[in-house]
């Protein structure tokens, strides 16, 4: 089974900076795994923001979403099987709750998952991050 547990959601102004964590139990960092953030705002579906492969070839591969490319970054620390999401410039839009998402790789791919976030097998809580303008 894998544990994954988010942190760092606060409220900070547009334009301001927060860095998200999700603490990940260590088969999530296995071979062939593929984990992502991914957000929810009040009304809307679950939304795929930026994700990470660990596998064989093209380890530590990224991808994003349109709405947050150059101004978000996924990296991760295998040794504190961590995985972040750092968020520059953020706009009011960017409000949601955070989820950490992570799975097997599948047909999708870490990049297929940011459209199909069902691709994913196992989530946090989430973590909220509110802007305020």
């Amino acid at each position: 089974q894998v544990q994954l547990v988010e942190s760092g959601g606060d409220s900070v102004e547009v334009g301001g900076s927060l860095r998200l964590s999700c603490a990940a139990s260590r088969v999530a960092s296995a071979n062939n795994f593929c984990i992502g953030w991914f957000r929810q705002a009040p009304g809307k579906e679950r939304e795929g923001v930026a994700s990470i492969y660990n596998g064989r070839y093209n380890d530590g591969a990224t991808f994003y979403a349109d709405p947050v490319k150059g101004r978000f970054t996924i990296s991760q620390d295998n040794s504190k099987n961590t995985v972040y999401l750092q968020m520059d410039g953020l706009y009011a839009e960017d409000a949601a709750t955070y989820y950490c998402g992570a799975g097997p790789l599948s047909d999708l791919g870490c990049r297929g998952v940011l459209i199909y976030p069902d691709g994913m097998s196992y989530w946090g809580k989430g973590t909220l991050v509110t802007v305020a303008t």
